[in-house]
């Protein structure tokens, strides 16, 4: 069975303060303590039978405490504290819904992690592809992020030459404007 959570913006609301209040009270804790509490909260999810739609969203709890704690991506400054501001909603000791309950206690926790993928999309996606270059051949396990990063550059800038390369042919027998060239 299915079922469509909606929210509206005074849903969205009670998220977003519920955030700011986790963020101010955890705001002493340390990366590493921050990173425990939403792993303890990880292996409570994993020792309860829980919905599909919890167990989804907690993996990515677990994509999240990795960016932070990963010496080669090397998250630092602006980025690494939106992560911490994130993770600390899950700091909290009591929320919405109790734990305990059943079938539902760990579903604000579910819907905060699905706000929180939302707003860390690019964070995530990027460290995801570091992981997977690391792990591939061409990474090595001794990769770092600025190598990997120059890796990624160069990829992507070969990437726009073959591009263009492919536009020098002809468009219905004109060459294609260029503020390059010359006659074009």
């Amino acid at each position: 069975m299915d079922i469509k959570i909606s929210l509206n913006d005074e849903d969205l609301n009670h998220f977003r303060r519920a955030m700011e209040q986790a963020r101010t009270r955890n705001a002493g804790l340390s990366a590493a303590e921050i990173c425990a509490h939403a792993t303890a909260l990880l292996e409570k999810v994993r020792s309860r039978r829980v919905p599909d739609f919890v167990s989804d969203r907690m993996r990515h709890l677990v994509s999240l405490t990795a960016m932070v704690q990963d010496a080669a991506w090397n998250l630092d400054g602006e980025d690494k504290a939106r992560v911490l501001a994130a993770l600390s909603y899950f700091s909290e000791p009591h929320d919405d819904i109790p734990d305990s309950v059943p079938v539902f206690g760990f579903l604000d926790d579910a819907i905060m992690i699905e706000l929180v993928m939302r707003e860390l999309r690019h964070e995530l996606e990027a460290y995801e592809e570091f992981c997977v270059y690391r792990a591939s051949d061409a990474g090595g396990s001794g990769v770092t992020r600025d190598e990997w990063l120059a890796q990624r550059r160069e990829e992507l800038m070969d990437r726009m030459r073959r591009r263009r390369a492919s536009l020098g042919g002809s468009y219905a027998g004109t060459r294609p404007f260029s503020l390059f060239t010359a006659g074009g």
